[in-house]
C-alpha cells in the first residue's frame, strides 16, 4: 500500500444484545466515508483475512469477558492479523458515569480479563473501550430476573449510553492512519 489508496479493512464484532453492533456499523460507515473499502461481519463466521489489509474487531464483555466468538477470531487467525494492522474495542460499561460510587473507573473495572491475553497474541495499535446500551427486552430470563432486584437494575441500567461522537472519533483516527498506509 502506498500513501493515500484505499485500504480494505474488516470490521468483525460479536455482540450480546445489539449495542456492539450498532457500535460496528458506525466504525464501518466513518471508514467507508473516509474513503476506504470496509466490510461488516458478525462473529462468528468462518472466513480468511486474505484480501484485507487491516482489521477492526469489537466485542461486547459480559461479566468481564469478551465473547467468545470475538476471542476465538482472534485466537483463530492470529498469524494473519499479526502480520497487519488490528484495532480492537469492546463495548461494555452502562450507565453515565465515568467513576463508581467508590471512586473507581468504570471502563478499568469492565476490561474484559482476555484483554493482555489478545494484546499479547496479535500487538493491536489500540484497544478503546465504549459504554454499551441495554434495552431489558434483548435479556434473557436470568437477566431479567435479577433486574428485578434493585442491586440488579443498579447493575444493570436500562439505556443507551454508547458516546456517537466519541465512537465516530475513534473512527476517524483509524481512518487518518489508514490514509498513511
Amino acid at each position: 500500500m502506498t500513501g493515500g489508496s484505499a485500504v480494505k479493512v474488516l470490521v468483525a464484532y460479536a455482540s450480546r444484545h445489539g449495542a456492539t453492533t450498532g457500535i460496528a456499523e458506525r466504525i464501518t460507515e466513518v471508514i467507508r466515508s473516509g474513503g476506504h473499502t470496509a466490510d461488516l461481519v458478525e462473529l462468528p463466521v468462518s472466513m480468511s483475512l486474505e484480501g484485507y489489509d487491516a482489521c477492526v474487531i469489537g466485542s461486547s464483555v459480559y461479566m468481564r469477558h469478551w465473547e467468545k466468538a470475538a476471542s476465538s477470531f482472534v485466537h483463530d487467525h492470529r498469524d494473519g492479523l499479526v502480520a497487519r494492522p488490528v484495532w480492537l474495542f469492546t463495548s461494555g460499561p452502562l450507565g453515565d458515569s465515568e467513576v463508581d460510587e467508590q471512586g473507581n473507573n468504570v471502563r478499568d473495572a469492565a476490561t474484559p480479563q482476555e484483554l493482555q491475553d489478545l494484546t499479547d497474541a496479535i500487538a493491536p495499535r489500540e484497544h478503546h473501550m465504549f459504554f454499551g446500551a441495554l434495552d431489558p427486552k434483548t435479556l434473557g430470563v436470568g437477566a431479567r430476573l435479577m433486574r428485578k432486584l434493585p442491586a440488579g437494575r443498579k447493575l444493570l441500567p436500562e439505556g443507551d449510553f454508547r458516546d456517537w461522537p466519541e465512537i465516530e472519533n475513534w473512527a476517524k483516527a483509524i481512518t487518518r492512519t489508514l490514509d498513511s498506509m
